[in-house]
C-alpha cells in the first residue's frame, strides 16, 4: 500500500511524540525510576504504554521531522514528562525527609544505609519510611493511578508546539515548600516529645546533678523516640493518604495551568 511521505511522518508522529513524555516519565517518577530497574526495561514499558494509549490519545499535529518546531516540541513533550514524574517522586520524598527530621530528634541521624533505588545514603527510618511508602502505593494501585494521570494529561495538555507559561515553572519550583511543610507536619508530634523529654532530662539534671545526663539521656532518647514512631505507625495510612491526594491534585493542577 502505498503512503506519502506526509502520511509517513504523521504516522510515525502519533507514536513518536506521545512516546517522547511517557518515556521521560516513566525515567523520573518513583519505583518506575530507580537504579535496579534496567533502563532497557523502563524503554520497553514506554513503548507498550504508548502503543496501548495511541487510539485514545487527541490528533497530534503533523511537523516535519528537521523542522526546530519539531525539536521544540519534542523538549516540550520531555519536559512534560519529567515534570510529572518529579511530582510524583515528591509523595516519596516527603516520607524521605520525615525519617530525616526524625532520626536526628532521636538520635539515630548516624545511622544509615544506602537506598537502593536512588544509591545515596539515608538515614535507616528513612528507609524504613520509603519502604513502606513503596508497599502501600503498590497496593492501593497507585501505579494505576499514575499512568492514568498520565494518560489524562494528554487531553488536559494536548500535544502542541506551544511553550510553557512561567506560571508552570514556578509552580514546581515552589512545591519544595511542601515537601518541607509536609514531612514537618507529620514530625511535629515526635518534635514536641523530644522537647519534653528534654525539659524533664534538664529538670532531673538540676535536681540530682551527679546523674551523668549523657549515660541516661541518650538510650532515653532513643527508645521513647521509637515507641513514638510505633505510635506513628498507626496513623501511616492517615498521612499517605492525604500526602497522595495533595500530589495527584497538585499534577492535575498544573497540567490545567496552560
Amino acid at each position: 500500500m502505498p503512503m506519502t511521505g506526509a502520511e509517513l511522518t504523521a504516522w510515525i508522529g502519533t507514536f513518536l511524540w506521545p512516546f517522547f513524555r511517557i518515556g521521560a516519565f516513566f525515567m523520573a517518577a518513583p519505583i518506575f525510576s530507580a537504579n535496579f530497574i534496567p533502563a532497557p526495561m523502563r524503554i520497553y514499558l514506554a513503548i507498550l504504554v504508548t502503543l496501548l494509549l495511541m487510539p485514545l490519545l487527541p490528533p497530534v499535529p503533523v511537523m516535519d521531522g528537521l523542522s526546530p518546531q519539531t525539536w521544540l516540541l519534542v523538549a516540550q513533550q520531555i519536559v512534560i514528562g519529567a515534570a510529572l514524574g518529579f511530582l510524583v517522586q515528591l509523595l516519596f520524598q516527603v516520607f524521605i525527609m520525615f525519617g530525616q527530621i526524625v532520626a536526628m530528634q532521636i538520635g539515630m541521624g548516624m545511622a544509615q544505609m544506602a537506598d537502593p533505588s536512588s544509591g545515596i545514603n539515608v538515614t535507616v527510618l528513612s528507609q524504613y519510611a520509603l519502604i513502606l511508602t513503596n508497599l502501600v502505593f503498590l497496593a492501593v494501585g497507585g501505579h494505576l493511578v499514575i499512568i492514568d494521570t498520565l494518560a489524562e494529561s494528554f487531553t488536559i495538555m494536548p500535544i502542541r508546539a506551544e511553550g510553557f507559561v512561567r506560571e508552570q515553572a514556578w509552580h514546581i519550583a515552589i512545591q519544595g515548600s511542601w515537601l518541607f511543610a509536609g514531612a514537618l507536619l507529620m514530625a511535629m508530634p515526635i518534635i514536641i516529645a523530644k522537647l519534653v523529654v528534654n525539659v524533664a532530662l534538664g529538670v532531673i539534671t538540676r535536681a540530682a546533678p551527679q546523674l551523668n545526663i549523657f549515660v541516661i539521656g541518650f538510650p532515653t532518647m532513643m527508645i521513647l523516640g521509637l515507641l513514638e514512631l510505633w505510635f506513628w505507625s498507626t496513623e501511616y495510612l492517615f498521612h499517605f493518604d492525604r500526602m497522595s491526594r495533595d500530589i495527584f491534585e497538585l499534577m492535575r493542577t498544573w497540567l490545567g495551568m496552560s
